[in-house]
């Protein structure tokens, strides 16, 4: 396969190509997908300086002008998916299927924020004083800075850069270092439509280009996805000079199985929800909790459906788990299944390295049982193919351990009870509830985010995301 040469893309053009980084098909450790630049603070400033050059004329554009560049994304996104997804499946490692459905999903993020470019709603209101009109106004922020992961390397750019030039903004994209061409393929998509030059910027590397985007004194906002640690970081850095924050960190997600569940139905959820995408999504459902009536039988159930998964390379025919993304994350869920048999967990399934036909990060699905609340692997996040259970003696107490912990970002409940299930969407501490359906799986049109440590600021996607990338201005009339 071919080896990509990639780029920054500053002031809209592609500048500084060089093999200084690789990123390698973590299913295929021989195959080097890319090599790419190193950036830092020059490149920062040069992105920087492009961006805020660029950032008055285009909020002074009609938005039609924005709709119809961002619709012209969201039309290339969708005529290249085979293409792109297939990227994605070799430089992260999901399958094909699960890289053309993230392919689709960016494309139909930038369809729905280009008609919102249109709606940037403000309001009329009368004054508590004669002969004054009062009204409402929503501007941009500036330029805002972009840090955003390598599990979703095309959909989490989507739906923070839509959003943020559909309402005025200028960017600057920090991708991971894991998964440069993907960022690499939404730059040469978005230079194709013709957008201005500065408008959108990427900037590839390493943590010092994300910390110099952070410590920018003309970048105005910061979007992040990405671990606990790294974002309390960014969050505390961009807040010293002032900028906007916006951080989603992650989550432990419960999914709660009661004893009046069907089983198999909620084995198939617990599945879904926790092993595919290799478990490399933020609502994975990483621990079950399971009445103590049906947990045994759940969980020989769950095994037969791990046992039954195919485990493969990303491109291959059939292969439903792909590896995981890089050694570092690899090693990482190896050690957590250590962590929780030896702190008293039963291994039930899997949590073996597997030698396939290419050299690559494989490992099969994990099911570690009969673990306890306060086990590290149900506090911390695994980011991989391993779910635990633990027992529950009824719902209350259910509900009690899966609203344990620092994480609030998803939870689920397999349960055909209507009281407990109105009972649970309300007292369940996370920002987003799901009922007879895996906690991962969200839609793009409604807002994202979570309670606690999983997220900061303004919910993200869908009619929420005006709320992080606009500011109000309240314009007061008289005679």
């Amino acid at each position: 396969m071919t080896t990509r040469t990639l780029a920054h893309y500053i002031g809209g053009r592609f500048t500084g190509a060089s093999d200084a980084l690789e990123s390698t098909n973590p299913s295929d450790t021989n195959d080097v997908v890319a090599r790419f630049p190193d950036g830092g603070e020059a490149e920062v400033g040069s992105a920087v300086a492009a961006a805020s050059e660029a950032q008055g004329p285009w909020a002074a554009a009609s938005p039609e002008v924005r709709a119809d560049l961002l619709e012209k994304v969201a039309v290339a996104l969708f005529a290249r998916s085979a293409e792109i997804g297939e990227l994605l499946a070799r430089e992260e490692g999901k399958t094909r299927a699960e890289g053309v459905g993230e392919t689709l999903r960016a494309a139909r993020i930038f369809r729905y924020f280009g008609a919102e470019a249109l709606r940037r709603h403000g309001y009329t209101l009368e004054s508590t004083r004669p002969g004054l009109d009062v009204a409402t106004y929503r501007e941009p922020l500036g330029v805002v800075g972009l840090i955003t992961p390598w599990n979703f390397p095309i959909a989490i750019p989507a739906w923070k850069a839509a959003p943020a030039l559909a309402f005025g903004n200028t960017v600057v994209l920090k991708p991971a270092n894991i998964t440069p061409a993907m960022a690499h393929a939404l730059a040469e998509i978005v230079d194709e439509a013709g957008f201005p030059a500065g408008v959108f910027n990427l900037v590839l590397g390493r943590g010092g280009v994300g910390r110099a985007l952070v410590d920018h004194p003309d970048v105005h906002a910061i979007s992040f996805t990405g671990s606990q640690t790294v974002g309390f970081q960014v969050g505390a850095a961009a807040m010293k000079s002032g900028k906007r924050v916006q951080m989603e960190m992650g989550g432990k997600n419960p999914l709660v199985v009661l004893r009046d569940a069907d089983l198999d139905k909620a084995a198939a959820i617990a599945a879904d929800g926790g092993f595919f995408q290799t478990g490399q999504r933020c609502t994975a459902s990483s621990r079950v909790i399971v009445e103590d009536a049906v947990h045994d039988e759940f969980v020989a159930r769950l095994t037969e459906r791990a046992k039954a998964l195919k485990v493969g390379g990303a491109l291959a025919e059939g292969t439903q788990i792909g590896p995981a993304s890089s050694e570092s994350q690899f090693e990482q869920n190896l050690e957590y299944i250590g962590i929780a048999t030896g702190e008293g967990g039963r291994l039930a399934a899997g949590g073996d390295r597997l030698n396939l036909d290419t050299p690559g990060f494989y490992m099969s699905p994990a099911i570690v049982a009969d673990t306890a609340p306060g086990m590290r692997i149900n506090n911390e996040e695994v980011f991989g193919p391993v779910v635990s259970t633990v027992r529950a003696k009824d719902y209350e107490e259910a509900l009690a351990i899966a609203n344990r912990g620092d994480f609030g970002l998803s939870a689920g409940l397999v349960s055909n009870d209507a009281a407990r299930i109105r009972d649970f969407r309300k007292r369940i501490r996370a920002g987003m509830a799901m009922v007879n359906l895996p906690t991962a799986g969200v839609d793009y049109h409604v807002p994202f985010g979570g309670t606690r440590s999983s997220s900061y600021g303004p919910r993200e996607q869908g009619f929420a995301a005006v709320e992080f990338y606009t500011q109000i201005k309240t314009v007061y009339t008289g005679d």
